[in-house]
């Protein structure tokens, strides 16, 4: 194929031409100038080129890297441009898989599927308290899996006795049949029936597990929670996911963590936040409140003259640096001044005296009447 070749115009559709138009064309020319089809001079070579076209129009990426670069973007990529036997060749494929379900030599239908096989994965989702995720721990869960037939060992065979290699397949797990198609002779390929693809048959099952190999088995499981764990944290338990098929290791458990709201903390990352109300007079005056944290009350002192809305630090009381819980975020309480509504007789009385000396202190200076406003 030259140099200047166009993918495009080898395969004759447009530029923004989808995925299933590039498709449809590109089986039409595959049927008409296929080696064994057509035994016109320049077929073969007409032939490598729609397959080659093909190759990159039909994976976006590498479509994409073609739109941009032109073919140099590809220079030096083996095979390129080159023949392929039909292992290789994924769009040819598709057309005698829907025709015939598979065909020799393909990469997709010729595996045997015998071997040990790893178990499956699993999910459990697990929700902690708010104390729960700073502090960590062990949490004792409850889990329903695979597990490997102890009666016998996982082949699935009666005690004493072992599978058989197929006698349908030979062991193989695919029945291959010949078929003859207007592009010539072609070999079809589908899974064992009497198998199912696998290449053993038993003939005695195991009365335990009923030839599966494994039993569905509920149990107790203690994890370990680590500290300052958050919403979407996961973790790995290895190998208490579904047993693998035929000796074949046993997936893992991933456990997906999510935290539960708190009515008195709010946590943004490694710190907690909290808020404490106090009265105008501690405010004013000034005192020693106890604090809510996470690791139990702490003394926190305020200030005489403290504004509403005040933020204190407390150092070293938030939450752990997860994996390194030495480390950790601090508490920062916000401070809430509660005004009363309703006060005594008593209580105006000593507020309006206190309104009087604060206003003839302050008149001296010019400022003005500092409680009259608020009290009077």
């Amino acid at each position: 194929m030259g140099a200047m070749a166009d993918y495009y115009e080898i395969l004759g559709v447009s530029r923004n031409a989808d995925i299933e138009e590039i498709k449809r064309s590109y089986r039409r020319l595959a049927r008409k100038y296929h080696p064994d089809v057509n035994k016109e001079p320049g077929a073969e070579e007409r032939f490598k080129e729609i397959n080659r076209a093909y190759e990159v129009l039909s994976d976006p990426e590498a479509r994409a890297r073609y739109d941009r670069f032109g073919e140099a973007a590809f220079t030096g990529i083996p095979g390129g441009g080159g023949y392929q036997d039909f292992g290789d060749i994924g769009g040819f494929a598709d057309i005698f898989e829907q025709f015939f379900g598979g065909f020799a030599g393909s990469t997709t239908t010729g595996r045997r599927r015998s071997g040990p096989t790893r178990g499956d994965d699993l999910r459990l989702d697990l929700e902690l308290e708010f104390r729960e995720a700073i502090t960590g721990g062990e949490k004792q869960i409850r889990l329903t899996h695979q597990e490997t037939c102890s009666t016998c060992n996982g082949s699935g065979a009666r005690p004493g006795t072992q599978p058989k290699v197929c006698p349908t397949c030979g062991g193989i797990g695919q029945i291959r049949r010949a078929a003859r198609t207007p592009f010539g002779s072609f070999t079809q390929v589908s899974t064992c029936p009497a198998c199912n693809g696998v290449g053993q048959v038993i003939d005695e099952l195991c009365p335990t597990c009923g030839g599966r190999g494994f039993n569905q088995v509920t149990k107790k499981l203690k994890i370990t929670i680590p500290p300052g764990v958050d919403n979407g944290t996961r973790l790995r338990v290895s190998g208490e996911g579904d047993a693998g098929a035929r000796g074949g290791p046993p997936g893992d458990l991933y456990v997906y963590l999510s935290v539960k709201p708190d009515p008195h903390f709010r946590r943004e990352g490694i710190h907690i936040y909290s808020e404490v109300k106090i009265s105008y007079l501690q405010a004013i005056l000034g005192c020693h409140i106890p604090v809510p944290t996470v690791d139990g009350q702490y003394d926190l002192k305020i200030p005489p003259g403290t504004q509403p809305g005040t933020e204190f630090r407390i150092e070293g009381r938030g939450v752990p640096r997860l994996g390194n819980s030495v480390s950790r975020g601090d508490h920062f309480v916000t401070v809430k001044v509660e005004i009363p509504t309703h006060i005594s007789s008593e209580e105006r009385e000593l507020l309006e005296k206190l309104a009087r000396i604060r206003h003839e202190k302050t008149s001296k200076h010019g400022i003005g009447d500092l409680f009259g406003g608020i009290f009077g």
